[in-house]
Protein backbone atom coordinates (compact mmCIF):
# COMPACT_ATOMS: atom_id res chain seq x y z
CA UNK A 1 0.00 0.00 0.00
CA UNK A 2 1.36 3.44 -1.04
CA UNK A 3 2.70 5.48 1.86
CA UNK A 4 0.26 8.69 1.50
CA UNK A 5 -2.76 5.89 1.57
CA UNK A 6 -1.41 4.98 4.46
CA UNK A 7 -0.68 8.69 5.88
CA UNK A 8 -4.84 9.57 4.81
CA UNK A 9 -6.30 6.15 6.63
CA UNK A 10 -4.58 7.56 9.87
CA UNK A 11 -5.46 10.51 9.27
CA UNK A 12 -9.52 10.04 8.43
CA UNK A 13 -10.24 6.43 10.12
CA UNK A 14 -13.62 6.39 9.99
CA UNK A 15 -14.51 7.11 6.18
CA UNK A 16 -17.49 4.57 5.37
CA UNK A 17 -17.09 2.38 2.49
CA UNK A 18 -18.11 2.31 -1.05
CA UNK A 19 -19.48 -0.42 -3.02
CA UNK A 20 -20.38 -0.89 -6.73
CA UNK A 21 -18.36 2.12 -7.85
CA UNK A 22 -15.42 -0.45 -8.76
CA UNK A 23 -15.23 -4.12 -11.29
CA UNK A 24 -12.93 -5.88 -12.62
CA UNK A 25 -14.00 -8.08 -15.03
CA UNK A 26 -12.59 -10.86 -16.60
CA UNK A 27 -9.22 -9.67 -18.73
CA UNK A 28 -8.49 -7.70 -15.95
CA UNK A 29 -9.34 -4.22 -16.95
CA UNK A 30 -11.10 -2.00 -14.74
CA UNK A 31 -13.97 -0.19 -14.52
CA UNK A 32 -16.16 2.94 -13.29
CA UNK A 33 -19.66 1.91 -12.11
CA UNK A 34 -21.66 5.79 -11.59
CA UNK A 35 -25.27 5.84 -10.23
CA UNK A 36 -26.20 5.62 -13.89
CA UNK A 37 -24.43 2.48 -14.34
CA UNK A 38 -25.22 0.64 -11.19
CA UNK A 39 -29.08 1.58 -11.98
CA UNK A 40 -28.91 -0.09 -15.35
CA UNK A 41 -27.91 -3.51 -13.38
CA UNK A 42 -25.30 -5.65 -12.00
CA UNK A 43 -21.98 -6.31 -12.83
CA UNK A 44 -20.45 -7.45 -15.67
CA UNK A 45 -23.59 -6.02 -17.44
CA UNK A 46 -23.53 -3.27 -17.77
CA UNK A 47 -20.18 -2.94 -17.21
CA UNK A 48 -19.68 1.26 -16.81
CA UNK A 49 -16.22 3.39 -17.98
CA UNK A 50 -13.06 1.26 -18.77
CA UNK A 51 -10.27 3.25 -16.64
CA UNK A 52 -7.23 3.79 -19.76
CA UNK A 53 -5.48 6.48 -17.49
CA UNK A 54 -2.07 4.33 -16.71
CA UNK A 55 -1.07 6.35 -13.47
CA UNK A 56 -4.90 5.64 -12.61
CA UNK A 57 -4.50 1.77 -13.39
CA UNK A 58 -1.34 1.34 -11.66
CA UNK A 59 -2.73 3.24 -8.32
CA UNK A 60 -5.74 0.91 -7.79
CA UNK A 61 -3.17 -2.38 -8.89
CA UNK A 62 -0.58 -0.92 -5.73
CA UNK A 63 -3.84 -0.68 -3.02
CA UNK A 64 -5.21 -3.23 -4.38
CA UNK A 65 -6.61 -5.71 -1.50
CA UNK A 66 -8.83 -8.52 0.06
CA UNK A 67 -10.74 -8.28 3.71
CA UNK A 68 -10.62 -10.82 5.94
CA UNK A 69 -14.20 -11.90 4.19
CA UNK A 70 -12.32 -12.59 0.70
CA UNK A 71 -13.56 -9.18 -0.35
CA UNK A 72 -11.34 -7.43 -2.68
CA UNK A 73 -11.35 -3.33 -2.65
CA UNK A 74 -9.09 -0.76 -3.77
CA UNK A 75 -7.91 1.70 -0.64
CA UNK A 76 -8.34 5.04 -2.29
CA UNK A 77 -6.69 7.18 0.35
CA UNK A 78 -9.07 7.01 3.44
CA UNK A 79 -11.80 5.23 1.48
CA UNK A 80 -11.84 1.57 1.01
CA UNK A 81 -13.58 1.13 -2.61
CA UNK A 82 -15.00 -2.59 -2.94
CA UNK A 83 -14.69 -4.36 -6.26
CA UNK A 84 -17.21 -6.07 -7.99
CA UNK A 85 -15.77 -9.20 -9.99
CA UNK A 86 -16.55 -10.83 -12.89
CA UNK A 87 -14.42 -14.03 -12.47
CA UNK A 88 -11.79 -13.89 -10.01
CA UNK A 89 -9.45 -11.12 -7.95
CA UNK A 90 -6.70 -11.60 -10.29
CA UNK A 91 -6.16 -12.16 -13.95
CA UNK A 92 -3.35 -14.11 -15.43
CA UNK A 93 -0.82 -13.20 -17.69
CA UNK A 94 1.61 -15.65 -18.68
CA UNK A 95 4.85 -15.40 -20.06
CA UNK A 96 6.54 -18.22 -22.10
CA UNK A 97 9.19 -20.14 -20.45
CA UNK A 98 11.40 -22.38 -22.84
CA UNK A 99 11.22 -26.14 -21.31
CA UNK A 100 9.15 -24.99 -18.21
CA UNK A 101 5.94 -24.08 -17.18
CA UNK A 102 5.07 -20.18 -17.76
CA UNK A 103 5.72 -17.61 -15.67
CA UNK A 104 2.69 -16.21 -13.72
CA UNK A 105 2.07 -12.54 -13.50
CA UNK A 106 -0.92 -10.38 -12.20
CA UNK A 107 -3.20 -7.85 -14.38
CA UNK A 108 -1.50 -5.61 -11.99
CA UNK A 109 1.94 -6.51 -13.02
CA UNK A 110 2.73 -8.61 -9.72
CA UNK A 111 4.59 -11.89 -10.08
CA UNK A 112 3.55 -15.20 -8.33
CA UNK A 113 4.26 -18.87 -8.12
CA UNK A 114 2.25 -21.53 -9.54
CA UNK A 115 0.55 -24.01 -7.29
CA UNK A 116 -2.48 -25.42 -9.63
CA UNK A 117 -4.63 -24.91 -12.46
CA UNK A 118 -8.27 -25.28 -12.75
CA UNK A 119 -11.01 -25.36 -15.35
CA UNK A 120 -14.51 -24.25 -15.30
CA UNK A 121 -17.62 -25.58 -16.29
CA UNK A 122 -17.41 -23.23 -18.80
CA UNK A 123 -14.00 -24.16 -20.37
CA UNK A 124 -12.11 -21.55 -18.76
CA UNK A 125 -8.85 -21.86 -17.42
CA UNK A 126 -7.98 -20.80 -13.56
CA UNK A 127 -4.92 -20.94 -11.76
CA UNK A 128 -3.87 -20.98 -7.79
CA UNK A 129 -0.99 -19.06 -6.60
CA UNK A 130 1.28 -18.04 -3.73
CA UNK A 131 -0.73 -15.19 -3.69
CA UNK A 132 -4.71 -16.12 -4.33
CA UNK A 133 -6.66 -17.10 -6.98
CA UNK A 134 -7.13 -15.90 -10.66
CA UNK A 135 -8.53 -16.59 -14.50
CA UNK A 136 -6.02 -17.01 -16.91
CA UNK A 137 -6.11 -13.89 -19.66
CA UNK A 138 -7.80 -15.15 -22.65
CA UNK A 139 -5.04 -14.05 -24.66
CA UNK A 140 -2.50 -16.68 -22.90
CA UNK A 141 -4.85 -19.37 -22.79
CA UNK A 142 -2.81 -21.06 -24.73
CA UNK A 143 -0.02 -20.65 -23.21
CA UNK A 144 -1.66 -22.36 -20.58
CA UNK A 145 -2.85 -25.40 -22.92
CA UNK A 146 1.07 -25.78 -23.59
CA UNK A 147 1.85 -25.96 -20.00
CA UNK A 148 -1.14 -28.66 -19.41
CA UNK A 149 -0.21 -30.53 -22.66
CA UNK A 150 3.64 -30.71 -21.85
CA UNK A 151 2.75 -31.59 -18.22
CA UNK A 152 3.93 -28.44 -16.02
CA UNK A 153 0.28 -28.05 -15.13
CA UNK A 154 -2.15 -30.60 -13.76
CA UNK A 155 -5.53 -29.47 -13.77
CA UNK A 156 -8.87 -30.19 -11.81
CA UNK A 157 -12.45 -29.26 -12.56
CA UNK A 158 -14.87 -27.33 -10.66
CA UNK A 159 -17.78 -25.71 -11.52
CA UNK A 160 -17.33 -21.98 -11.46
CA UNK A 161 -20.24 -21.41 -9.31
CA UNK A 162 -18.22 -23.11 -6.43
CA UNK A 163 -14.87 -21.49 -7.04
CA UNK A 164 -15.21 -18.45 -5.17
CA UNK A 165 -16.04 -20.08 -2.14
CA UNK A 166 -13.45 -22.99 -2.27
CA UNK A 167 -10.73 -20.17 -2.89
CA UNK A 168 -11.78 -17.46 -0.42
CA UNK A 169 -13.28 -14.76 -2.34
CA UNK A 170 -16.54 -13.02 -2.82
CA UNK A 171 -17.48 -11.54 -6.24
CA UNK A 172 -19.85 -9.02 -5.09
CA UNK A 173 -18.83 -7.28 -1.73
CA UNK A 174 -22.22 -5.28 -2.72
CA UNK A 175 -24.34 -7.73 -2.14
CA UNK A 176 -23.81 -8.56 1.29
CA UNK A 177 -22.90 -4.53 1.63
CA UNK A 178 -21.34 -4.83 5.07
CA UNK A 179 -21.69 -1.51 7.38
CA UNK A 180 -18.32 -1.38 8.98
Amino acid sequence: MDDIVKAALAKWPNVPHCYNWLALDARGDWYMRDDRIQAAGAFPTPKGSRILHDKLQEFIGRNYEADEAGCWFFQNGPQRVYVELEAAPWVWRLTAVPGAAPALSTHTGRRAAFRSAWLDDGGRLFADSDIGFGLVHTLDAALGADAIEAGHWRYDELPFAQMPQRFGYTLSPAAGQRQD
